[in-house]
């Protein structure tokens, strides 16, 4: 189907071209922060599902087992489909590639009405299913594209960008999803009411959005239309290693999102009850889009490094003034020690992705270990602190995963997308292990991701053997 574009560009003559694509960039940012703020609503839907159906860990966290499980499939169908026809979003183009990732995500939500209204815990799971196989084609569409939408030196400042408004949804989800779903709760009446209020509008919201992107123009970019029937993606180690880079990486923090309003409950660390736990997981997820904004300057190639540390200066002082101000100055204060020790390790990875992922891998492998060993708030904030540190780590991996993958980046982004499984496996894993020895320890198995993500961060990310064909593209 033909659609209206402004631009078309093969994607190797962006390196000389001085075309400026922001209205573009903005639009794409919007889908970012719609799946940002759905994504992280199954953080409240695991309590509030756990306590409605009588669920132990093992069963609530199946919300992110199917979610993320849907990424897995979505992006094996892609895989393999590219080795028999090439590279499906080069065919059909971005915009359709979106707007086919828009409908399908659409779709997911209109099944909540009939999963809340027969109360079935299975068919809950059939809607996130449908939901994340659209936020699947919505990812391998979108990610490439804001990587690529401009000059291939700012491709890990644009998309940390674009994920700092995708990480705006997911700290105000919490918020928004307390007060919606967990208000429920605390007049007696568990019920899905609401569920069928909130996601059918999302669905609407997801269908004009469709609309809107279809009536617009969107520059296009196009590969050689050569279809590879082979995995030459694979030839790459830098995107073989970054595979499993981002298994890790959103293994752990889907883990620690999802299991953070049950671990602040334990009287040994702050006993809350999950509505007040919820609040506190904005900032988790508050401390990933600071973070984020924060990685776009320090990545940023058009600023001086003065420029960037004011800027970045700047934008810490900002965030501790909002925290104070919609929050207390108490926990502003407390807040500020974590931000300082970032800015510290922004300072030390001098704006290279690998070597800034690598120590930012470090400072949470150290929080989680005094999340497990600790108790009070030292071990409530560490736990918390990880959302900051984790900020950087998709755009970085992602990048750093692709470069030079040339005619088998949209390969080498579907692999990627079919490693955020790891969102699926890693927090079923920890839910069986707090299961059975406690939920402080079952924090072990997200320190064991963060323990690749240095190998990746300092080792693996490097290019250490030539593919053995050009393919350069």
């Amino acid at each position: 189907m033909a659609t209206p574009i402004a631009t078309t560009l093969k994607i190797d003559e962006l390196a000389t071209s001085d075309k400026r694509y922001g209205f573009s960039f903005a639009v794409i940012t919007v889908l970012f922060f719609m799946w940002g703020f759905m994504t992280v609503l199954n953080d409240i839907l695991i309590p509030y599902l756990k306590k409605l159906f009588v669920l132990n860990y093992l069963e609530a966290t199946l919300v992110q087992f199917v979610f993320f499980g849907a990424y897995f499939i979505g992006s094996v169908v892609y895989f393999l489909a590219s080795l028999y026809v090439g590279d499906l979003i080069a065919k059909i183009g971005y915009k359709n590639g979106i707007i086919s990732g828009l409908l399908l995500s659409a779709f997911g939500c209109f099944l909540f009405f009939p999963a809340a209204a027969y109360q079935v815990y299975g068919l809950f799971l059939a809607a996130l299913f449908c939901l994340g196989l659209g936020f699947t084609m919505l990812q391998i569409a979108a990610n490439p594209y804001v990587a690529i939408l401009g000059k291939p030196q700012g491709a890990s400042s644009r998309l940390n960008l674009a994920q700092g408004f995708n990480s705006v949804g997911t700290t105000i989800a919490p918020i928004i999803g307390a007060q919606l779903i967990f208000g429920s709760i605390h007049t007696g009446e568990i019920g899905t009411g609401i569920l069928q209020e909130m996601y059918v509008l999302f669905a609407l919201v997801f269908v004009v959005m469709a609309v809107i992107i279809k009536l617009i123009k969107l520059p296009e970019f196009k590969g050689d239309n050569i279809i590879e029937r082979n995995a030459g993606a694979l030839r790459y180690p830098n995107l073989v290693m970054g595979v499993i880079a981002i298994f890790m990486y959103v293994g752990g923090e889907v883990s620690v999102g999802s299991l953070m309003i049950n671990y602040l409950k334990l009287p040994k660390i702050a006993g809350l009850s999950e509505h007040a736990a919820s609040h506190y997981l904005a900032f988790y997820w508050g401390g990933v889009m600071i973070g984020r904004f924060l990685g776009a300057i320090s990545l940023s190639e058009g600023l001086s490094a003065s420029k960037r540390y004011l800027l970045m200066l700047f934008t810490a002082l900002l965030s501790l003034i909002i925290i104070g101000l919609v929050s207390d100055w108490n926990t502003a204060g407390i807040y500020t020690i974590i931000l300082a020790v970032n800015l510290i390790a922004f300072y030390l990875g001098r704006s290279l992705p690998a070597l800034t992922l690598g120590i930012f891998s470090v400072v949470i492998a150290c929080l989680i270990l005094v999340a497990i060993l600790g108790s009070g708030q030292i071990a409530m904030w560490s736990l918390i602190g990880v959302g900051l540190f984790n900020s950087i780590m998709w755009s970085n991996i992602f990048t750093l995963a692709i470069k030079g993958l040339g005619k088998y980046t949209g390969q080498g982004s579907s692999l990627l997308i079919m490693a955020i499984l790891g969102a699926a496996v890693v927090p079923v894993i920890q839910g069986a292990v707090a299961d059975r020895a406690g939920l402080q320890i079952s924090f072990l198995v997200t320190f064991c991701c963060y323990l690749y993500l240095i190998y990746y961060g300092f080792v693996g990310y490097k290019e250490r053997v030539k593919p053995t064909t050009d393919v350069s593209g």
